[in-house]
């Protein structure tokens, strides 16, 4: 028996969670998880106005376009407003959009040191917060959105949902494999731990721009 085993032992000694006390345990806990709560739900409203609010208020930046392949010529025009490279890593999943033809230099993959502009989709955006819900995957690695300075996300109409909950109520449904990771971003990265003032891109991206699709 490892040290491990004989302190995680004595725990459940201490709980009653021997035998039957063990089985009740794990009993009730699948009650928990078989009966999601929520607390108190926004009111109905515009889902996608209520996010690109909220998220203008978390401090990304907001475009549209009607179709996915007029993302490309979008990123590079609010890049080229920016001051910003129009060279990016993309999610692999929009590996087949024109990105020449729009003039940006592009590389399907995982974001390196060396990359100043990630690109990414979203699995659900949140109107309620204004957050992006990014699932990790081969197709949409998770470092596009971390390491470089600059996050570009890719938002369909039909992906912006009224609530956290519905979110993950789509997420139990939908995900047959769950991902190694589930990523939360609103807005850039922040921080006021220096005097209480705040700056930004101290943790990860210092701008966020968002491409609303539909």
């Amino acid at each position: 028996m490892s040290t491990r085993d004989d302190i995680l032992g004595r725990l459940r000694r201490q709980l009653g969670r021997t035998g039957s006390g063990l089985a009740e345990a794990r009993r009730r806990i699948r009650d928990e998880i078989d009966t999601p709560r929520s607390g108190p739900r926004p009111s109905p409203g515009d889902d996608p106005e209520r996010f690109i609010g909220r998220a203008r208020a978390m401090l990304s930046t907001v475009d549209g376009c009607a179709t996915m392949d007029e993302v490309p010529a979008k990123v590079a025009g609010w890049l080229r407003a920016q001051g910003l490279t129009t060279r990016l890593v993309i999610a692999p999943a929009f590996a087949g959009l024109d990105w020449s033809g729009a003039g940006c230099e592009v590389r399907a993959g995982a974001a390196g040191p060396h990359d100043a502009v990630g690109l990414t989709g979203c699995f659900r955006a949140i109107a309620e917060t204004g957050t992006l819900m990014l699932r990790s995957g081969a197709d949409m690695p998770p470092v596009n959105s971390l390491l470089p300075d600059t996050h570009i996300a890719v938002v369909p109409r039909t992906c912006i949902v009224p609530d956290m909950e519905t979110a993950w109520t789509h997420a139990r449904a939908e995900w047959r494999h769950w991902p190694r990771a589930v990523n939360l971003v609103s807005g850039p990265s922040r921080t006021a731990d220096i005097e209480q003032t705040i700056v930004l891109g101290a943790h990860g991206p210092y701008r966020v721009h968002l491409i609303i699709v539909g």
